[in-house]
């Protein structure tokens, strides 16, 4: 099939995704949409709850298998629209509407890049697409879900939006909750153990702490407190105080390493991570994948947002049309010349690496 025509039909499907209300958890409707793109393509396909995947034409078991993966969940508008999130409407080149950047462009580019390679016979690689539910509030019905019922996956692209760059490395997170503990009493008496008082010193704390292991291509990791609550009224000092911290761990550490540096450190009364398995990704750079990338002249980074790589265990790429600092933004947007190139860029990146 001609790269034009799956062009033309990625941002036709693309609109029509736009179109559909796909929150996450509620991607009925936009698992229907991909239904009917392989129907209308003759590709054999699986549904297992929202996910839509297929594997290429000639999959050999004997070879190594490729993922192409991306989402079609969504967030919630945010409250800064000022016009219709579930309107597709293309001005002065740009798609408007909600998921356009986040992924529904790479969603539709990975899905046409798969088509294109369907029916090939001599690649190196098994290729599997995987349109994926719930990767905005990492269900447990999305991309983890899946693994075990997809064939063995030895390497991914995951389709965000990294303007066609090669994110070759991404950090991982855990959230923890937090506590400082104090003597509950009125506040018109004298207290020396005023939990308030103490979480300021532990707030210090969390502001000048740092990890010691920086990672060439990640940085530092990052933590953050971002939530803090304590007291109920005027009068009364309470007996605790809660916090929220979100720590972004570069690939020097494990998510357990970290939890084990904090429990033993971190000058609070309890801490408890909310979940260790979003651990941080990579692919190595000598990697067919990246090679052929940075002929092409993509350029590598390292990013510091999560995405369904966290779940993953084989080396992975996180590449994309569409600008990460436009999701989860009002009036978010696409270009329609980044759909095009993004299908070109992975068309040529996959004809380098695996044919």
């Amino acid at each position: 099939m001609k790269i034009s025509k799956l062009q033309n039909q990625a941002l036709e499907l693309l609109e029509n995704l736009i179109m559909t209300q796909s929150f996450s958890e509620e991607e009925e409707q936009t698992a229907t949409l991909l239904e009917g793109w392989m129907h209308d393509h003759n590709i054999d396909f699986e549904r297992d709850s929202n996910n839509i995947w297929a594997k290429n034409k000639y999959f050999d078991e004997a070879k190594p298998t490729l993922l192409l993966n991306s989402h079609h969940d969504t967030v919630k508008p945010n409250k800064g629209y000022t016009r219709d999130p579930f309107k597709a409407e293309i001005l002065d080149g740009k798609l408007f509407g909600l998921g356009s950047n986040d992924a529904g462009g790479c969603l539709v580019s990975l899905l046409a890049t798969f088509t294109y390679f369907y029916n090939s016979e001599d690649l190196t690689y098994n290729i599997i697409f995987a349109g994926t539910a719930e990767e905005e509030t990492n269900g447990k019905d999305g991309i983890s879900m899946m693994l075990p019922i997809m064939p063995n996956i030895d390497v991914a692209i995951v389709g965000e939006p990294t303007l066609m760059n090669l994110a070759v490395a991404e950090k991982g997170l855990v959230v923890f909750d937090a506590k400082v503990v104090g003597t509950p009493s009125h506040a018109a008496h004298p207290n020396d153990n005023n939990c308030i008082y103490k979480s300021a010193k532990a707030l210090q704390w969390f502001e000048n702490f740092k990890f010691p292991k920086l990672s060439e291509i990640l940085g530092e990791v990052k933590l953050t407190v971002t939530q803090i609550k304590a007291g109920t009224q005027h009068n009364v000092v309470p007996a605790d105080v809660d916090l929220v911290i979100d720590v972004r761990v570069n690939d020097r550490y494990t998510n357990e390493e970290v939890n084990e540096i904090l429990q033993k450190q971190a000058p609070v009364d309890e801490i408890i991570p909310r979940s260790l398995r979003l651990n941080s990704s990579s692919i190595p750079l000598d990697h067919e994948l990246v090679k052929a990338g940075i002929s092409l002249g993509m350029k590598t980074y390292g990013s510091p947002t999560l995405s369904d790589q966290a779940m993953l265990k084989c080396p992975s790429l996180k590449l994309g049309p569409g600008d990460s600092t436009r999701s989860h933004s009002a009036d978010e947007f696409i270009y329609v010349k980044e759909v095009e190139e993004g299908i070109e860029k992975y068309i040529k990146l996959l004809e380098k690496a695996i044919k």
